[in-house]
This record gives C-alpha cells, sequence and structure tokens, in this order.
C-alpha cells in the first residue's frame, strides 16, 4: 500500500530536509518514526527538498507500507506523530495509487515568503521571518514580483547543487508573485510549476533590494532571461531562510 503523507514542520531545529549522515534531518526523523511502528527501515520520498530553517505548511512525501503491518491511512497519523516531536507533524495520511510519486506527480508548488517591517523584531517572529527594520517601498516591491510572472530562464535565481550539466533546463513557469499585506510586515506568495534550489530566496532577496532603492529595476529585469553565458551575472541577494515556508504542492486531481 502506497500511502501519501502532508507534512507541517517548523524547521529551525534541523538541517533541513534531505537526509544527511548526521542524522538531523527532517526526512532522517520520518524514516525512524516509521520504522519504529514498522520495525522496518523504509525509505521516503518528498515532494522536493527544503533547506535548513525553511518550515513547511504540507511538505508532501510519500512511502510504501511493509506488507506486514495491516494499519489504515487514518491510523498513521497518530501512529507516527506520537514517535515526532512536536516540530514535526504529520497532518494527514491517504492511500495513493501504485504509480504515485510525491516529487514526480506534482503540477505546482506554492511558497509563502514572510517580511518583519517592525522596528524591533517579536521574539515570537524569530527565525519565522526576515526582519527588515530598513523601510521598503511596496509599490517597488510589487513591480520587481512582476517582473517574475511567466516562463522564465531562472539561471541567475538558481544556486548550484554541484550536479548541473549543460542540459539543466532552468526555465520555470511562474503563475503568482503577489504581495500581501499582514500584521507588522508583508508576505509574498509565489506559484508556480517547479522552483529551483534556493529560487524563491533569490528572488526575495532581489525584488527587496530593488524595494529598498539598492537595486534598480530595469537591473533587476535584465537578470532574468539571459544567456548561458550570463553576462549580467547572477543575482547576488538571497533572503534568509527564516520567512521561508512551503505551504502547498498540487496534483492532479
Amino acid at each position: 500500500m502506497r500511502l501519501k503523507l502532508t507534512i507541517a514542520y517548523d524547521g529551525r531545529p534541523y538541517s533541513g530536509w534531505q537526509s544527511q549522515p548526521g542524522g538531523n534531518t527532517i526526512q532522517d526523523i520520518i524514516e525512524q518514526a516509521i520504522e519504529a511502528v514498522t520495525k522496518q527501515q523504509v525509505r521516503i520520498h518528498s515532494s522536493g527538498r527544503t533547506d535548513t530553517g525553511v518550515h513547511a505548511n504540507a511538505q508532501i512525501a510519500h512511502f510504501d507500507a511493509p506488507n506486514t503491518v495491516d494499519m489504515n491511512p487514518y491510523n498513521w497519523v497518530p501512529a507516527l506523530n506520537t514517535k515526532l516531536p512536536a516540530t514535526i507533524r504529520v497532518m494527514d495520511c491517504e492511500q495513493v495509487a501504485d504509480d504515485f510519486h510525491a516529487r514526480y506527480s506534482a503540477t505546482g508548488k506554492t511558497y509563502h515568503y514572510e517580511l518583519c517591517m517592525q522596528p524591533v523584531m517579536p521574539p515570537l517572529k524569530a527565525g519565522l521571518a526576515w526582519h527588515l527594520p530598513r523601510q521598503l517601498d511596496p509599490a517597488t516591491l510589487e513591480q520587481a514580483l512582476t517582473h517574475y510572472i511567466g516562463t522564465h530562464c531562472f539561471k541567475a535565481f538558481a544556486a548550484n547543487r554541484g550536479n548541473e550539466t549543460e542540459s539543466t533546463d532552468y526555465s520555470r513557469t511562474i503563475t503568482e508573485a503577489k504581495l500581501t499585506t499582514i500584521d507588522g510586515g508583508y508576505r509574498i506568495i509565489y506559484s508556480g510549476n517547479g522552483f529551483l534550489y534556493k529560487m524563491v530566496r533569490l528572488l526575495t532577496g532581489a525584488a527587496v533590494q530593488a524595494a529598498q532603492g539598492r537595486l534598480r529595476l530595469d537591473d533587476h529585469l535584465a537578470l532574468l532571461d539571459q544567456p548561458d553565458d550570463l553576462p549580467y551575472g547572477k543575482s547576488p541577494y538571497c533572503a534568509p531562510a527564516d520567512g521561508l515556508t512551503l505551504f502547498q504542492v498540487n496534483y492532479m486531481t
């Protein structure tokens, strides 16, 4: 039985999603919980990696339950949550088709990025927002965000993982890049068919630089759709992980 998990987590205590030798990752901890329930090692597969300090409202992962475990999907939720720390929670579990894949079946994702504009960072927002006591122009920020909408080459807004090749595709379609007002600051909402490594943080960092008057809007626009040799270079403005949350992963219904 293939099971689809919807997982929420506070990324602050962990070294990202992806399994690492040190073991302090969300994937490692969830796999340990599954092993505690099944008494077997089981690999889980997610919709994508999140970096150290990045949060999730609804990360999606799947795994194949061992045949020796006779438990319905509903009961997997409390069974796993009793084995998990309070900062990681399985919010839902459902049976899916055997050909479902958390990553390859996904049709798009939505990320939220929160900006705290208060002069003093409230302690309860620490690690959950980017503190920007230096004011920015929201109209300029909105204009910068419109540059991202549509299908573009985002090579200048992708960090290198080290496995890139000449055939690596840096084209992505962004359907939403919207600024909303929240208590004490702003939330940027990004939706698209996919995102490159650290792309959301790089998009946010560059847009904020423009909104603070440190990057001209025409120079910001020039970073998009560059030739392969990147004559204008890569964007050097990477927002911190603190404000970033994987909000939703979409699948065909």
